[in-house]
């Protein structure tokens, strides 16, 4: 979701290349966004429930002058392949999908509550919940190592609120691949233009090598030839290497990788990525450090934030806690593209499976939509 900050920044630079129309907004310019409010909302450290919705586009002075247009075709229920009975069962999976999105589920409530989950997506067996939620949506040893090709993953993933959860699952996807495999370790460093910092003795490299924060790879990335990687910056938008952007792994080298792109528009290019110096985007750093590492993520789990945009068949929902911020679980639920490819893993806090999880939407951000 755009910021009104964002959306501020846009209006005056288009504004000063008009010149001559700078009362107008935007410059007088015609201007479309595109966005979904059940989605999650802008990411603002530290901020509680009001700074969040006060950052959203509708909360700028710019949204009287925004006319509203909203979508009311389900295009899938249009296609012409399905029985009546298939297009009311996506019907009623479509509403649900909105109904936790606009916290109609389990009313009233105000900011959370907590919904029961269909029968029909849950996973209740789990002795073992890393291994069942992968299974469900991987499959067992033998059929992940005949399941190589792109398509495979393009289609697939595991969703999670938290990078910890990712991880955990991560780990286990590559322990259960075979193929070449390497470890990649970066080099880290406090930014030069950080005076004050560089020559803090506390901030050497073996502190700076614990820093997992989001958007950043890991100081250890263990890659293998075949494994779903996500790229965490725009490298190059042109070939198609943009943040999000998920490849498959073709070749591990010394200093860089060789990967298929599997998503977006230059689907099936195989392209060289070389490690780079990332600088964390994470605010609550008291420092400026620099980390040369290769740009990626392992990407059989992912966050649910991350996943905003994708497009999945199988889509496994792992909650070892319950989701934390307005939409996220809309925005996991509504990646795949039909019920029969939803799995729900949630486990209450004895680390059982259970059949309801938190939702949190925060309702008055659907106040002024018109």
């Amino acid at each position: 979701m755009l910021s009104k900050y964002c959306f501020e920044a846009l209006d005056r630079t288009m504004s000063d290349i008009v010149g001559k129309h700078r009362t107008l907004p935007f410059g007088g310019k015609v201007v479309v966004f595109g966005g979904d409010f059940r989605q999650v909302l802008p990411v603002i450290n530290g901020a509680g429930r009001a700074e969040i919705v006060l950052a959203a586009l509708n909360s700028s002075y710019l949204w009287e002058y925004c006319k509203v247009l909203k979508l009311t075709k389900n295009m899938q229920l249009l296609a012409g392949d399905l029985t009546i009975e298939e297009a009311d069962d996506l019907k009623d999976f479509s509403d649900w999908i909105l109904k936790v999105g606009e916290g109609k589920i389990a009313e009233p409530n105000d900011g959370e509550a907590e919904i029961e989950i269909p029968e029909e997506f849950l996973i209740t067996d789990a002795d073992n919940p890393i291994e069942a939620i992968s299974k469900a949506i991987y499959g067992d040893f033998a059929s992940l190592q005949q399941n190589k090709e792109p398509k495979f993953f393009k289609e697939r993933a595991i969703l999670c609120p938290t990078n910890e959860d990712v991880n955990i699952i991560n780990d286990y996807m590559l322990d259960m691949l075979d193929g070449e495999e390497k470890i990649y370790i970066s080099e880290d460093s406090i930014d030069p233009s950080d005076t004050n910092s560089v020559n803090d003795e506390a901030l050497g490299p073996d502190f700076l090598n614990t820093i997992k924060v989001s958007g950043l790879p890991n100081h250890s990335l263990r890659l293998k030839v075949g494994c779903p990687v996500m790229v965490l910056r725009n490298i190059n938008p042109t070939a198609g290497l943009m943040n999000g952007t998920r490849l498959q792994i073709t070749q591990v080298m010394d200093l860089m990788v060789q990967a298929r792109i599997i998503t977006g528009e230059k689907v099936g290019q195989i392209l060289d990525i070389p490690r780079l110096s990332i600088t964390p985007s994470d605010t609550r750093l008291p420092f400026k450090m620099r980390r040369r590492q290769l740009p990626l993520a392992v990407a059989f789990a992912i966050t649910i934030n991350k996943s905003q945009g994708q497009s999945l068949s199988e889509v496994g929902l792992f909650l070892p806690k319950p989701v934390f911020s307005h939409g996220q679980l809309y925005v996991a639920i509504s990646r795949v593209t039909s019920k029969k490819g939803l799995k729900i893993l949630a486990l209450g806090k004895d680390g059982k499976p259970q059949r309801k999880t938190m939702n949190v939407v925060f309702k008055e951000i659907f106040n002024n939509l018109g």
